[in-house]
Formats: C-alpha cells, structure tokens, sequence
C-alpha cells in the first residue's frame, strides 16, 4: 500500500464520518422549527406540551449531532494541508474562498444563534427563540450550499482558469452555480430529509416499543414518517436529473456505474452482477435489455459510452458499481416503509389522535434508524470514488497533489483515526438509545411556558 492510496483511505475515512452528522443537522433542526410552530400554534395546553417534548429531546439529539460534525469537520480540513498540500497550491484560489465563504456566513450564524436556541427557551421571547431556531436551520442550509458549491466544482469544474500551473476564479458565478451544483445541492437536502426523517422516526418507534414514549414521541413519529414519504419520490426525480447531469459532464462515472465496458447502443440495464476489470467484462450479470439508454438518455436506442472510451481516466468499478446498487436499494426500501408508514397513519388513525402501528411496523422502523447514513454514505462514495483519477476533474490528477510521507506515517494515522471514530460512533449510538430510553421532561418553567403559549381554549 503506497501513500497515495494510504493518503486516499484516510480522508475517506475522515469524511464518512464526518458527513454522517452534517447530514442529520441539516434536515433535524428544520423539524425543530416545525416543532417550535405547532408548539406556539397549538390548540391547548395538552397539545402544546406535546410538541414541547418533541422539541425538548430533539433539540438535544441536534445539539450532541452538531458537536461532533464540528469537530470532525475541522479535523478533515486539515487534512488538505497535511495530506493534500498539491490541491491547496494549485486550487486553492478557488477552494480557499469557499470553504472561507462557508465560516463567514454559515458557520457565524449558527454560531451566533446556536446559543439562544439550546438555553434561551425560558430567557427570551417565544418569538425570538423560534428565531434562533430558524437562524441556526438556515445556517446549516447555508453551510451545506457552500460544501456542496466546493464539491460541484471539483466535479464539474466551471469559469476558472488556469495561471501559472495554479487554477484562478475568472467568473464565480460560474464557479459557485457550475453545472453538476444545483442537482447535487437539491439531491443532498432531500438526503438530509430522508435521513433525519428516519432517525427521528426509528427513534421514536423504539420508545414505543420499550415503553419509554411520551407525548412527543407520537407526535415527532407522525411527522417524520409524513416528511420520509413525502421526500422520497422528490428524491428519485432529482436523482434521475442528476443521473441525466452527470452522464453528460462524466461519462466515465456513469460507465463505471452501469458496468458499461464497451461504447454501444441499446444499452441492458445490469441489475446485479460481479465486475470483472482484468477481463472487462460483468460476470453473472442479471440484465433487462435495453434499459440502460432508456433510463440513462430516455431513449432505448440511445449510444453510451463505454469504459474503452476513458483510457486512464476511469475510476475503479467495482466500487462505485456496488455502492450505486446499495444506494438506490436503500432509497427503495425507504420508499415502501415510508409509504406502508404513511399509509397506516391515513386509514388507521384513531379518534384520539393516537398512532396505530403494529409491533412489526415499529419493529421495522426502528430498524430503519440510520438507513440513511447507508444510502448516504453509498451516494457520497459513488460521487468521489466515481471522480477518480482525478480531484478536479479532466484538470488535476490525483496522483499529483498528495504529500510524499512515508506510507507507515500515514498507516498510523490512518489506524488512529479509525479507532477513535469508531469510538465515537459507538458513543453516539448508545447515547442516542440512552436518551430514548430515559427522556428529560422539559423543565418547569418550560411547561409554564408553553402554557402561556398556549392558553385553553373555551370556558375555563
């Protein structure tokens, strides 16, 4: 194992994990706010509470997500001095605003309002606290525009140009709004969406069936299995956009993904099969003819090119053909449990307003807790393993721009890391299962609060 591969494992290593947390933050402090409207909204002093203990342990289930995606979000960053340092000389007059761009605005507002949102429930205004709640779900979201802005870039790289052997921004409009960005951008806040609806929902499923469940936990159930059902047809729409996106400004990404070896027309669509890139071909492939180019082109006698068309300029298939199948097996998963979900809540809600799941249906959401941290980690491997082998795409190699250490330097690093990542997924895990299974009631004065939030309506 050379540096390179070493160096490639180790940012791999450090942005799995780092993009777990982003991806729960972004979407989870936008339900926040929705738990924050109908909890001033609500009809009386029942509901009200409800929606304060939806509020109140979901908040710290935010809070705890957004420390760790800090932290490890500043520890991957490094990484482009101490591992990357090629990409940072050379790209760096592009690279460097935006990641800046994203602490000055972003990372400032959250920061700015974070405090307000977590310990100001009973210090300010209810009006100003859903206002700091709003202000930290839009810093995420503005954070999240700015990443992906970067990312997009390196994919689709766009109104640069190239000085001296360093890359210079000749129109950031260009740069920022280039090609592959909006569809990336849109396919990650429905991401978001998808994954915290289903850590909200698998969550509050496995209270209901330890008995741990309050108020709240009814009503964050019902509302996360609305918004997994609602997101993820949007989702496959966006995805088949991006899909058409990216075939016209990747096709070698593309190739790899369908085990395309050889440019032709009428392409069959490979369900599953075994690449084979010493032979160049797919061993027991299971194929629907011709679904590829109708997928891909929408059109059935539509030419795609092959892997052959990229000599050295296509990444690895097996990796990027096996992680698009666990992704889009995720996102139909996610389909039929949120609809079954959703269905159940439309023809089996009781008069009382009470969920009328079965055992096996919250069995099956719980069990679907952190489906979205695989789909999510599926798409994110597809679209950087997909990008090789270069960093900036059809401009910079990869094999250029990293650090010549010594590969036992980097091993250790790499095995470091890992192990306390390791840790502190487990911590996460088992914390999170600690707070469903040992739910805070909100304070006093927070009751009183939502009391006088919320007044009874009719005759006292």
């Amino acid at each position: 194992m050379d540096t390179l591969l070493l160096s490639r494992l180790q940012f791999g290593a450090n942005i799995s994990f780092h993009i777990l947390f982003p991806t729960i933050t972004i979407a989870l402090c936008w339900f926040l706010v929705y738990f924050r409207l109908r909890h001033d909204a609500a009809p009386d002093r029942a509901a009200a509470q409800e929606w304060e203990e939806a509020y109140y342990l979901w908040t710290k289930v935010f809070a705890l997500s957004f420390a760790i995606g800090v932290v490890s979000g500043i520890t991957m960053s490094f990484q482009f001095g101490t591992n990357w340092p090629g990409f940072m000389e050379r790209a760096g007059n592009i690279a460097g605003p935006l990641l800046g761009y994203e602490v000055l605005t972003a990372f400032f507002l959250e920061a700015t309002f974070l405090g307000i949102m977590l310990f100001g429930r009973n210090k300010v205004s209810p009006r100003m606290h859903l206002l700091a709640t709003l202000m930290v779900a839009a810093g995420t979201t503005l954070s999240a525009f700015w990443i992906l802005s970067l990312n997009s870039w390196m994919q689709t790289p766009q109104g640069h140009e190239m000085i001296d052997g360093k890359l210079h921004a000749a129109n950031w409009l260009e740069v920022i709004f280039n090609p592959s960005f909006p569809y990336r951008f849109a396919h990650k806040l429905l991401a978001s969406t998808l994954t915290a609806s289903f850590l909200v929902a698998g969550l509050s499923a496995w209270q209901l069936l330890r008995g741990t469940a309050n108020g709240g936990t009814q009503r964050a159930l019902r509302s996360a299995v609305v918004a997994a059902a609602l997101a993820i047809p949007v989702q496959i729409f966006v995805g088949d956009l991006h899909g058409l996106n990216t075939l016209e400004h990747q096709p070698a990404k593309i190739a790899a993904i369908e085990g395309v070896w050889h440019t032709e027309k009428g392409v069959a669509l490979t369900l599953f099969g075994w690449p084979n890139e010493k032979e160049r071909r797919t061993d027991y492939a299971i194929q629907v003819p011709k679904l590829a180019s109708l997928i891909l082109a929408h059109d059935a006698e539509a030419e795609l090119k092959g892997l052959d068309a990229f000599p050295d300029a296509h990444p690895p298939v097996a990796p990027v053909f096996w992680s698009f199948r666990v992704m889009v097996g995720m996102g139909l998963a996610m389909l039929v449990v949120s609809w079954s979900c959703a269905w159940t809540l439309w023809r089996r809600r009781t008069a009382g307003g009470a969920i009328a799941f079965g055992r096996w249906q919250l069995r099956l959401l719980a069990a679907m807790t952190f489906s979205g941290w695989v789909s999510t980690l599926a798409g994110w491997y597809v679209t950087e393993i997909g990008r090789q082998p270069f960093l900036v795409y059809g401009i910079l190699r990869t094999a250029e721009l990293v650090a010549d250490h010594p590969p036992q330097m980097v091993l250790a690093t790499l095995l470091a890391y890992l192990a306390v990542y390791a840790f502190l997924l487990a911590a996460y895990v088992l914390v999170l299962m600690y707070m469903a299974a040992h739910p805070a009631q909100p304070t006093p004065e927070t009751a009183h609060s939502a009391k006088a939030a919320a007044p009874v309506r009719g005759p006292a």
